[in-house]
């Protein structure tokens, strides 16, 4: 083991209570997206007692700074995200929720801890690495349009501007002490569909006089189902899947509209348009064809996530010199989309995954579900690891 990584492994434990109990209190004080001030405040509070300093606030709830080396070099870009969602937990632990109905489900509280003992180590190993590294607290990673694209819009790539992008996300899956990579195309992109099939409603014994949006919309959803079977190359994966149908009130009343909300994933930007319009013009079609109507409306998300080739492969390779080649795991491609996405499309980025599991103490509850927890040994590895491919990709 070199030098290096022995001295970011001791300085992990040295920061792991304190990284702990920020972990927690971050943890029990969770705020919605566009939300989080108390969170922003907390951030800053801890980085003005590290001895950062230039911090600023970007998009409101973001927090940002940079660090500069020993010497000039390149600039790169790590990011945590720091908000929860609206679950309630059902956890008893000390740390748990304190804000009723909102949770820290998705692990931005692990994020948020892990990159504040980043700081620190990386303050401390300042002499060990050169050129610049832009720190980004983001805000909305779980509400659309997404808090990157906005501090995007807001000049977060710019002055200075970062050649490489890192980030990295709880998995629980995968046992904490390990991590997981995938090269190129990794996370699909996500679009909220919404239907409303207006028809005529009246006596469902008499559906003759009537124009019933519920058969109506079960043909139109069946329908829409051969977008992925019949119009999808079936080497690009491709999700479109229907969560809400609202529509009636009792058994013999035909009601006048009935509401469906769904969503669109891929991997691919022209088919992603392509399949959007194919949506409205088949829904449209065939409820004007049966005398309805149907009003197709779309809520843009985030774009499919793809980690840069061989900036993957230098972090991976630096991840196994870290952890150990068993520790470190290839991913498949997953149809979950993350925010993380829109860095990805404008900077080398790279997104891993970082293992939070551990059934022996029974933590194995995935992502937003109420009884999400971590082992809390992992934010040694989520300080440490992330602090050794920063200084990794500096120094080379």
């Amino acid at each position: 083991m070199n030098e290096l990584i022995q001295k970011i492994k001791s300085l992990s434990e040295d920061y792991f209570e304190e990284i702990r109990e920020i972990r927690r209190h971050i943890h029990a004080n969770p705020e919605l997206s566009f939300e989080e001030h108390n969170t922003a405040a907390y951030i800053e509070q801890k980085l003005t007692e590290f001895g950062i300093q230039g911090i600023e606030r970007i998009a409101n709830t973001g927090i940002t700074f940079c660090l500069d080396g020993n010497g000039n070099g390149k600039t790169i870009a790590l990011r945590a995200d720091i908000d929860a969602l609206p679950i309630t937990e059902n956890n008893d632990k000390p740390y748990r929720s304190q804000n009723e109905g909102v949770m820290h489900a998705c692990g931005h509280d692990v994020h948020t801890a892990s990159l504040l003992g980043v700081t620190k180590i990386l303050n401390e190993l300042k002499d060990s690495w050169q050129g610049t590294i832009k720190f980004i607290f983001q805000p909305a990673e779980e509400k659309s349009p997404g808090g990157a694209s906005i501090l995007i819009k807001e000049g977060i790539l710019k002055n200075p501007k970062p050649e490489k992008i890192l980030g990295q996300h709880v998995m629980p899956l995968i046992d904490a002490g390990k991590v997981g990579f995938r090269k190129g195309k990794y996370m699909a992109s996500a679009d909220e569909v919404y239907l409303t099939v207006k028809g005529k409603g009246g006596h469902a014994a008499m559906p003759e006089n009537f124009i019933d949006p519920i058969a109506i919309t079960s043909q139109i959803i069946v329908a829409l189902q051969q977008i992925v079977s019949r119009f999808a190359n079936p080497k690009m994966p491709t999700v479109l899947s229907f969560g809400k149908i609202e529509g009636g009130t009792v058994t013999n009343i035909i009601p006048d509209k009935v509401k469906v909300e769904g969503t669109f994933r891929t991997f691919n930007e022209e088919w992603r348009k392509e399949a959007l319009h194919k949506i409205q013009s088949i829904a449209t079609n065939i409820a004007e064809s049966m005398g309805a109507s149907c009003e197709v409306k779309f809520a843009p998300g985030y774009p499919f996530l793809i980690n840069h080739e061989d900036y993957t492969e230098r972090n991976i390779n630096a991840a196994k010199e870290y952890l150990g080649a068993e520790n470190v795991e290839e991913l498949d491609l997953w149809m979950a989309a993350e925010d993380f996405a829109s860095y990805s499309h404008h900077v080398d980025a790279c997104f891993y995954r970082l293992g939070t599991r551990n059934e022996e103490k029974g933590i194995t509850s995935g992502v937003h579900t109420p009884t999400f927890d971590i082992d809390e040994n992992a934010l040694k590895t989520g300080m440490g690891l992330m602090a050794y491919l920063a200084i990794n990709e500096l120094n080379n």
